[in-house]
């Protein structure tokens, strides 16, 4: 029923034509192998694995574009669909000139979310881009921010030693971490480079 309904949508429309239909992932697979179609349309509970075929187009067919087409109306299932490589996702319980709407945007070369969920998707790939940002800034431990803090003061490394009652060796020693982890070739640039990862950890963090 549902094939029959985008059929009929499709035939009434002068831009579009459609090149092959599918009844599960697998087969959709198929018909982007034989055929490179511009657009294909995935349903999310159509049978197969359908978001690991949806990777494989984008794999195998960087230029066809997915959109999918789904009564799953959860945020986890736009967001998982667009990390395999979708770059549409529309309801079926929206109006049928969305999902065209769908099309034009993908063939354009943009990202296309229904208009009901557009706002928490795009927050919930911004909030994953923080995280993971935040996940790759360089984590440092409590004795290496101490160190640093009085780097910032202009100590020398006995008198850090004389501070945070360790040898002067064991300093030496955090400072090759220190350098190693940030990338630094010296004191200053260990100072510099710490404090560039302390504004980024900040503006990260809610």
């Amino acid at each position: 029923m549902l094939l029959a309904g985008m059929e009929a949508l499709f035939k009434k429309s002068e831009r579009h034509r459609i090149v092959g239909q599918a009844d599960c992932a697998e087969a959709s697979l198929e018909i982007v192998k034989t055929t490179s179609p511009d657009v294909i349309i995935m349903d999310l509970s159509m049978p197969g694995e359908v978001f690991r075929t949806i990777a494989q187009i984008v794999a195998t067919a960087p230029a066809t574009r997915v959109v999918v087409f789904t009564a799953f109306c959860s945020i986890e299932s736009a967001l998982k669909a667009l990390d395999a490589g979708a770059t549409g996702f529309a309801l079926k319980g929206s109006p049928s000139s969305e999902l065209l709407e769908a099309i034009d945007t993908v063939m354009a070369g943009q990202m296309f979310v229904t208009r009901q969920y557009a706002s928490q998707v795009m927050n919930g790939l911004r909030e994953r881009a923080r995280r993971q940002a935040l996940d790759e800034a360089i984590k440092l431990n409590v004795r290496e921010k101490q160190i640093i803090g009085h780097l910032m003061q202009g100590r020398t490394n006995r008198e850090i030693a004389a501070q945070l009652q360790i040898s002067e060796k064991t300093v030496k020693h955090y400072m090759t971490g220190l350098m190693l982890k940030l990338k630094a070739r010296n004191r200053v640039e260990v100072v510099i480079a710490s404090r560039l990862n302390q504004d980024r950890e900040t503006a990260l963090r809610p």
